[in-house]
């Protein structure tokens, strides 16, 4: 998902907590890791590797300047053969301690074992946050903690069902990466496919080299509010995150472009 794509999502989301609370959110991952030039770790479950969040916080880290944002992904099964950065286990997490950042992401339960390993990471000082389905027991090891919404049942309207947590992921990882407070919200001029504020059109301009092509496409609210399919799709076989099919390939086209040659092997 491009900067233009963020943008009028934030505009669909004019008005409800989400904006707010993805930038909060973002600004705490900001402060624990700038002070400290990174030390950023981001883990999943059993069942759910962020390799999405991962690459979106690196080229995040590499557009803004700000190469603490770029974290290590841990994993719970390291292949044989992975590269040195895609080799990371969760070994890692019990060196964790201070001037390091644990981020857990999960939309299912973490299970016990992980959670031992959070709980032990933060009484070695390190910052534990979590971004997840809402789960009582991560939020309590949590110094701070954003939940998506729960997943709608089958025929529910994308549009109305809030967010889940791949669109989470989306808005967290641009607010991080974002220099400045967005620009106070102007007026609406028609044009193109409905109304789009200057604040919109400034985001544009501001951050054009971060998407060159496809900054003239019709937007869908309702693509926007569903998973990343096609980037999912382009996931391993095997992997147990992946979904099945979905209607938000056009809102997401421009996300599988980036993330298309970062997912690691399984």
């Amino acid at each position: 998902m491009d900067a233009v794509r963020v943008a009028l999502l934030r505009e669909v989301l004019a008005g409800t907590e989400w904006v707010q609370s993805t930038r909060r959110f973002a600004g705490t991952l900001r402060g624990a890791v700038t002070p400290h030039g990174g030390g950023l770790l981001l883990v999943g479950s059993a069942g759910y590797e962020p390799w999405h969040l991962a690459a979106h916080l690196d080229d995040e880290a590499a557009w803004s300047g700000l190469p603490e944002l770029s974290p290590t992904l841990v994993r719970h099964r390291v292949p044989g053969g992975a590269p040195a950065h895609l080799a990371v286990g969760l070994g890692r997490l019990a060196a964790a301690g201070r001037g390091e950042t644990l981020l857990v992401v999960t939309p299912e339960q973490p299970g016990a074992g992980l959670l031992e390993r959070v709980h032990d990471a933060r009484r070695n000082g390190a910052t534990v946050l979590a971004l997840d389905g809402g789960d009582r027991d991560l939020h309590t090891l949590a110094h701070d903690a954003l939940a998506a919404s729960p997943a709608p049942p089958d025929g529910t309207d994308a549009a109305s069902a809030g967010l889940d947590l791949d669109t989470v992921q989306h808005l967290v990882s641009a607010a991080a990466g974002e220099n400045s407070l967005p620009a106070p919200r102007g007026g609406y001029q028609r044009g193109g496919g409905g109304a789009v504020s200057r604040s919109v059109r400034r985001a544009s301009r501001s951050r054009k080299r971060r998407c060159p092509r496809g900054a003239g496409r019709l937007f869908s609210p309702a693509a926007a509010l569903t998973r990343c399919w096609t980037v999912s799709r382009s996931r391993p076989a095997d992997a147990a995150s992946v979904p099945s099919g979905g209607a938000g390939d056009a809102a997401s086209a421009s996300c599988a472009r980036v993330c298309r040659s970062r997912s690691p092997p399984s």
